[in-house]
């Protein structure tokens, strides 16, 4: 490390918008050589130093310094993928009802190893915008909570390609994380952020806390009605095979996890139990009693089930008050279109301060960090003490902390034996003690 190169240097910095300021002026220097993780728990403004150090938000007089020699312009030199960019731009043709609704796929669409972009999972889109981003040959790359929605083979595949390019090409990384447990052996400098303020890594603790009460003992799941039931299910876009015979039943009070690599079909299988793919019509699938296609509505489906996934996440584009998106799980909407009741609103508030964020009621949602939206989605998804929990990687971008609140929120949930969950986690150590049956999808040839 050459301490005498420093690449960027900021001095008293301070964005000329109040509302993109840290706590305290910016005053840092990033050395030719170094390797960074900024680390901190959610909302903490680790997202905003890192649109402070690419220039995203001006500063007042000239706060920052670059110095890249001669070698392009700072946007050259600087690669910045952050958690929405990550799943695709707003314009890509990956996203549900897109590809739900394909059947059959251009020959001129877009293709990644053989794959049409529709038809690649949320984990397989991941890694080709990191290797988009890579492929630019950044002097500086920054990552955003890189590791989510990776499986574990993924997340060692990642991190042994940054320490490769790192010896071999001299990129310099920054990695955005919440998680200690998260910083790759070839980080050599973290800056932990608080309260939008960065603090002295000598003060970098673990990060502690202890659990809400819980309550009793409880029941165990009972074994109940079946729930769901897939019977030789295959689902195919074109001539790639997402499913192959599935047989599948959940019964009520069961708690299941459902694991796969990357590509393995869980999204898919998942949108067949949401009512959200219509391939279901010409499969044999039966939901909460009813065979699909025998006249029931998507909606009639949905009132039962509560959801949160990465994709759901990316579609909440409308800058609502975070209460009102907690409110849109009563209605299964995107959005909020009917007013909540006085007695809707309480319920709302209360899902709120359960999950530690009733002091974002008012603040809009796409003002909070994604660990918080995260948090206000989670609370969407419990907010009408659903039948059906399904958690496609809820804990996508939360701080321990918080990982472990929600944790014990969900394992409250299942201690009612009428309760059945669906989780997916990419984590094993994340899943919830709760857990009763396990289904582990293997990808298709």
């Amino acid at each position: 490390m050459n301490k005498e190169a420093a690449i960027i240097s900021i001095r008293n910095g301070i964005t000329r918008h109040p509302d993109h300021r840290m706590a305290e002026p910016v005053n840092l220097d990033i050395y030719l050589g170094e390797q960074i993780a900024i680390l901190g728990p959610n909302g903490a403004g680790k997202t905003r130093l890192v649109e402070i150090i690419t220039g995203r938000w001006p500063l007042l007089g000239d706060a920052i310094t670059y110095n890249f020699g001669d070698e392009g312009l700072v946007s050259d030199n600087i690669k910045y993928l952050a958690f929405r960019d990550s799943y695709g731009d707003s314009s890509t043709t990956y996203y549900y009802q897109q590809r739900w609704n394909q059947h059959d796929i251009d020959d001129d669409m877009p293709r990644v190893d053989g794959k049409p972009i529709i038809a690649l999972s949320s984990g397989e889109l991941r890694k080709y915008q990191l290797r988009k981003a890579l492929q630019s040959n950044p002097r500086l790359l920054i990552l955003d909570a890189p590791f989510i929605g990776l499986d574990v083979h993924a997340r060692k595949e990642l991190r042994d390609t940054l320490a490769d390019l790192i010896q071999r090409t001299g990129l310099q990384v920054i990695l955005v994380l919440s998680r200690p447990s998260d910083i790759p052996d070839f980080i050599n400098r973290i800056f932990y952020i608080e309260d939008k303020r960065i603090l002295p890594t000598s003060t970098l603790l673990p990060i502690t806390g202890s659990l809400p009460p819980t309550g009793g003992a409880g029941e165990g799941p009972g074994e109940g009605l079946p729930i769901l039931r897939f019977s030789h299910v295959t689902i195919r876009y074109g001539a790639r095979t997402i499913l192959n015979d599935l047989s599948w039943t959940v019964n009520q009070g069961e708690h299941w996890a459902l694991s796969g690599d990357n590509g393995s079909g869980k999204s898919t299988l998942l949108s067949l139990v949401c009512a959200d793919n219509p391939q279901a019509y010409a499969c044999d699938i039966e939901l909460f009693g009813h065979q699909r296609g025998s006249g029931e509505s998507i909606w009639e489906i949905k009132r039962h089930i509560g959801y949160v996934s990465p994709e759901m996440h990316r579609a909440y584009q409308k800058d609502l008050p975070a209460i009102d998106i907690v409110a849109s799980g009563l209605h299964d909407s995107v959005g909020l279109y009917v007013r909540p009741r006085p007695e809707q609103r309480e319920t709302c508030l209360e899902w709120m301060r359960r999950f530690g964020i009733e002091e974002l009621a008012d603040r809009t949602f796409l003002s909070l960090s994604s660990g918080e939206q995260r948090m206000c989605l989670l609370a969407r998804a419990f907010v009408k003490s659903p039948d059906l929990l399904i958690l496609d990687e809820p804990f996508h971008g939360l701080d321990d902390q918080r990982r472990l609140l929600a944790t014990s929120i969900i394992e409250d949930y299942c201690k009612d034996p009428s309760r059945t969950l669906i989780i997916v986690s990419h984590y094993e150590e994340e899943l919830p003690a709760c857990i009763t049956h396990h289904l582990k999808l293997t990808n298709s040839r």
